[in-house]
């Protein structure tokens, strides 16, 4: 298994021989709901990935609705060909740029690309009331790995018997608490209690990223933890997970997990 970080929410995941593009954001700027004084935000570095340096794709996979998942200035500029799968309010976007195979998947629906891998939605973050958005457990049939992905919050009535066993878990270390939303991202105590349930081989934090933001909404979000202190945390619990922190373009190759 190896993963890239685009950086951000983006990803590159490469598994049972398919390279998978995840929630990409790859032009500037990022714009909330079409308001740039609500909220605008560019990367910092030139990025290793664009739109037009990307590798073939062979799928992408978006977990939510909401642009910094879902970026329509990037998905304008990405083949229309590629499949989609995507969570409901996600798939609604891509379906109006064009792409023309596009898989909705409810939580606990499956989809399959070819024999090898399977991708599993699982419930992730409540963005409104009711509109509970995509997490995703993906398992290459070849190695028998699997990779939980969830760059919101590890929500506590999720019944880890149905997630079987993860070898690898990206999720956010560094919390965010919104305005009238509460906290949407989790920090590194809910960090931990997902590598506490979920037992992984590795973690990889996610929802990090060099950029900057302007608008009303950075103004107001407070910052809860780090990186440092999720580190230490783990460090201290001394369980057997393996901390990996890619930068930005950075390559990660996760051996295959003896059992």
């Amino acid at each position: 298994m190896r993963l890239t970080r685009i950086d951000l929410n983006s990803w590159l995941f490469h598994l049972a021989g398919r390279t998978i593009l995840v929630d990409p954001w790859l032009v500037d700027p990022l714009v909330f709901y079409g308001q740039p004084w609500l909220f605008t935000a560019s990367h910092n570095t030139h990025l290793a990935v664009t739109p037009e340096t990307l590798p073939p794709i062979d799928l992408i996979l978006i977990s939510q609705g909401v642009d910094d998942h879902c970026h329509k200035p990037t998905l304008e500029r990405i083949d229309r060909a590629i499949p989609v799968v995507a969570s409901p309010t996600a798939a609604k976007t891509v379906r109006q740029l064009g792409y023309q195979q596009v898989t909705t998947i409810a939580h606990w629906e499956t989809f399959t690309l070819g024999d090898t891998l399977k991708i599993t939605a699982i419930p992730g973050a409540e963005l409104q009331p009711g509109q509970v958005e995509n997490g995703y457990l993906l398992s290459d049939r070849t190695t028998d790995e699997t990779l939980y992905y969830e760059p919101h919050l590890f929500p506590l009535t999720t019944p880890i018997e149905r997630l079987g066993r993860v070898d690898v878990a990206i999720a956010p270390v560094v919390g965010q608490v919104f305005p009238l939303l509460g906290q949407v991202i989790m920090g590194p105590l809910e960090a931990m209690h997902l590598v506490e349930t979920l037992k992984p081989h590795f973690f990889v934090p996610t929802a990090i990223g060099d950029i900057r933001a302007d608008g009303i909404l950075p103004k107001l979000i407070q910052t809860i933890g780090s990186v440092e202190e999720f580190r230490d945390r783990l460090l201290a619990s001394g369980l057997p997970t393996q901390l990996r922190v890619p930068a930005a373009g950075e390559t990660l190759e996760l051996t295959a997990i003896v059992r």
